[in-house]
């Protein structure tokens, strides 16, 4: 076992400290990276503040990690010592089942390993992430990123990008499609870029009339004001595809309305409450609400190749170590253009 330090909380209502944690030695198969940049998602706040249930202390949240491989196992192929590299939202999966042989191994029906707050396979304790100078992991899951890329800017692809890359793929959006996005923050504004990129018309709906600016300089070519009834309701029947990346409750029947025929609106927030949704207006149509979970090992450096040609990236807000607890606070409250990621040099 290697000891490194690491930000974490150890109960709930505390704030973040420095402390030491242990990683594995690396196994023949696993890599050991020395962390770069680490994004701060949602899911991190939810999860150290207890909001999705008990978290396991200490609780070290961060699953948009980048960095270099300082150390690796005896059998490891896919990556060289010093490769510029990345690890997602999970570390593990059984390999065996229908949903990892079909490379969404997310969906793992033996439960993957996510990259903090979970159980390990064969191994006492819970995993650990990215709020740290290292990481060790399997080499499986660990993704290339390609050289000389602004690191910082990437770290967010590792969660907010997938997610929002995958659905756009799933429904194979292209030049000539209308996409709309509800919700202009971390996940929505990478949304917006990634739709721009594969050639789509965007617009983006917000209930801050002061994002618009934001909006159209990110890529979309129309904002509307979520509050407005009549703008919304003129819209009716105009997109192939809406992303939704809204975690508070909303009425979805609004949105649903504005899908062509065959439709389809895909749900990334996880709102506290659920929402509400009138069955005509799915039914009229035939369209579609489903949702979308981040994305495989293979769809995941599919996007990374995608966005380093594409030169798609991240906004992002570059904090230190000490920083976290106010970074938590600017986040919530919506304080943020789009994404606070930690410089871990300064832990």
């Amino acid at each position: 076992m290697q000891l490194t330090k690491a930000m974490g909380v150890t109960g709930l209502n505390k704030n973040f400290e420095k402390i030491e944690i242990q990683r594995r030695d690396p196994k023949p198969n696993d890599v050991v990276i020395l962390i770069s940049h680490c994004g701060i998602c949602h899911s991190d706040i939810h999860t150290a503040r207890g909001e999705w249930g008990g978290p396991k202390f200490p609780c070290v949240p961060g699953h948009e990690i980048v960095g270099h491989i300082v150390a690796k196992g005896t059998k490891v192929k896919k990556h060289k010592l010093g490769d510029t590299v990345g690890v997602g939202c999970f570390v593990d999966s059984c390999g065996k089942c229908e949903s990892c042989k079909k490379n969404e191994e997310q969906f793992c029906e033996k439960g993957a390993t996510f990259t903090y707050n979970s159980a390990i396979a064969d191994a006492p304790g819970h995993s650990l992430g990215g709020y740290s100078n290292l990481i060790t992991v399997n080499e499986k899951y660990v993704l290339k990123i390609k050289k000389g890329l602004p690191l910082d800017k990437v770290a967010p692809l590792l969660c907010a990008g997938i997610t929002t890359y995958s659905p756009l793929k799933r429904y194979k959006t292209k030049k000539g499609h209308k996409v709309g996005v509800v919700g202009l923050g971390g996940l929505g504004h990478m949304a917006v870029k990634l739709a721009k990129a594969m050639g789509a018309e965007v617009t983006v709906f917000s209930t801050s009339p002061e994002k618009e600016a934001d909006a159209k300089k990110l890529g979309a070519k129309h904002f509307v004001l979520s509050k407005d009834s009549k703008a919304l309701e003129a819209l009716t029947g105009k997109y192939h595809l809406i992303i939704n990346s809204v975690s508070a409750q909303m009425n979805l029947t609004p949105y649903l309305r504005m899908l062509k025929m065959d439709g389809t609106m895909v749900m990334l927030g996880v709102p506290p409450e659920p929402n509400q949704v009138a069955a005509g207006a799915l039914i009229g149509g035939r369209k579609k609400l489903t949702g979308s979970l981040i994305g495989g090992i293979k769809e995941t450096q599919e996007m990374l190749d995608f966005c380093a040609k594409k030169k798609v990236f991240s906004e992002v807000e570059v904090i230190s170590a000490q920083q976290i607890d106010e970074a938590y606070e600017r986040t919530v409250a919506g304080q943020v253009k789009y994404r606070f990621v930690i410089d871990m040099k300064t832990l």
